[in-house]
């Protein structure tokens, strides 16, 4: 595990965006993990900046994102879809081909869980995921749980998750209660993994994620078991981390 912490947002989102950047120039075929919220966006206008300065090109990549609401329309502001057009796809080369997003209005929520597994299979191994970290330890939207799902699977959000999405609605009651979500075990196949946590609030979460037990009841404490994870954390989120453990 490597731990990195910065000082300011931009340099934070720089880095980020150079590692995704650094990727695709390696691996133009690179098979991407994307996210989605307030975490990525800074990144996703770094990486945009340097695709209009002609340093990268994505036209032989592809790319899974993690997750999608449950009956909430594709063309809704507040959909997965709407956002990767809005922060990424409109303003980069990657075909519309070679992106894909769970469909959330699929009449068989469970088949296209299935049919979202094999487009992963067929890709090959993720190159490099993409991951933000929920309140509650949820990476991607696998909330805590007894035991975890390791594909694709239909999920009922947190109350917790719900509240902490709800500032992208304009009320909790528009905040759908179930989502489309990659599995923790297809996370963890990803060949790189990198995670990014920003804010204060988000400290303690950082610290039981990182530095505490392995346990489903904090989805992201499996990340502990992966073998190429980098973190990018600002200041406030890595306050509560034990500094032998900080690099």
């Amino acid at each position: 595990m490597n731990i990195l912490t910065f000082d300011s947002d931009g340099k934070l989102n720089e880095a980020a965006a150079g590692i995704i950047i650094g990727t695709v120039q390696t691996t133009p075929r690179a098979v991407l993990g994307l996210a989605t919220g307030g975490t990525p966006v800074g990144i996703y206008g770094e990486v945009v900046k340097e695709f209009k300065r002609g340093m990268i090109s994505f036209r032989n990549a592809v790319s899974f994102n993690l997750d999608e609401y449950v009956n909430i329309p594709a063309d809704h502001p507040e959909s997965y879809h709407s956002y990767m057009n809005q922060h990424l796809f409109s303003h980069i080369d990657l075909p519309a081909s070679q992106r894909y997003i769970p469909n959330g209005n699929a009449p068989d929520p469970e088949a296209e869980c299935l049919r979202y597994d094999s487009l992963i299979e067929q890709a090959g191994q993720i190159d490099l995921q993409l991951l933000g970290l929920g309140h509650n330890g949820h990476i991607g939207f696998n909330e805590p749980a007894h035991a975890l799902i390791r594909g694709t699977h239909v999920v009922d959000l947190a109350e917790e998750t719900r509240e902490a999405n709800a500032r992208f609605f304009d009320s909790i009651d528009e905040v759908p209660k179930q989502a489309l979500t990659m599995g923790v075990g297809t996370i963890l196949k990803a060949k790189k993994i990198l995670l990014v946590v920003k804010g204060a609030d988000k400290a303690d979460i950082v610290a039981r994620a990182l530095q505490g037990p392995i346990t489903t009841d904090c989805p992201a404490s499996l990340l502990q078991t992966h073998p190429n994870l980098v973190v990018l954390l600002d200041e406030p989120a890595a306050s509560k981390l034990k500094q032998e453990n900080r690099q």
